[in-house]
């Protein structure tokens, strides 16, 4: 009975492990419309710019080196974001304010196809 239980923990635990899907396992979709300028952007600017922006008043301990002031930047950094905040990957932002499933799933292609 303890196997039993003791798999039964581990599979449980197992849905609550961080993702470790990295762009270089993202595809992007032939039909994604994404660009910075519909997309890009405002994600940014509402989840990211708050630490990650060379202005922000509190970075909350994000690197004075990473920021996502412009698209290049962004480039410059794609596979860190992805595997912080894209599509399964959480840990970014912290804090409450997370952004909803669909809109992550939004960033892993936007980032998949090249951060256009």
């Amino acid at each position: 009975m303890r196997a039993a239980s003791l798999a039964l923990l581990l599979v449980a635990l197992a849905g609550c492990m961080p993702s470790t899907e990295t762009i270089d396992d993202a595809t992007c979709p032939e039909e994604s419309e994404l660009t910075y300028d519909n997309f890009g952007a405002e994600y940014l600017a509402t989840y990211c710019q708050r630490c990650h922006a060379s202005a922000a008043d509190d970075r909350n301990g994000a690197p004075s080196s990473i920021t996502f002031d412009t698209v290049e930047e962004v480039r410059d950094h794609m596979d860190r974001i992805y595997a912080r905040a894209a599509g399964d990957n959480t840990s970014m932002p912290p804090g409450n304010d997370d952004p909803p499933a669909a809109e992550r799933e939004m960033l892993a292609e936007w980032l998949a196809c090249g951060a256009p």
